[in-house]
């Protein structure tokens, strides 16, 4: 699954439309749409989207002894 059809399933469990989803992150719907077919979303602009819709949004290198690094945190568990 890409990071596209990821945004656009999210949008279809909430209920929301990209429009509405765009006017929640503060970009156009052109700019979106853009990003979203070239797949160019950054880490941040998921974080947007997450807050925007209410849900976590998680991204993390995990090690073998199960510790992750991931966006905003030191290594953890």
């Amino acid at each position: 699954m890409t990071t596209s059809d990821m945004v656009r399933e999210l949008c279809e469990k909430q209920n929301i439309s990209i429009a509405e989803l765009c006017r929640r992150i503060g970009q156009s719907p052109q700019n979106f749409n853009k990003k979203l077919n070239r797949a160019t979303l950054s880490s941040e602009e998921m974080i947007a989207i997450a807050d925007a819709l209410g849900v976590t949004y998680e991204q993390a290198f995990v090690l073998k002894n199960g510790k992750k690094i991931q966006i905003g945190n030191e290594t953890n568990s």
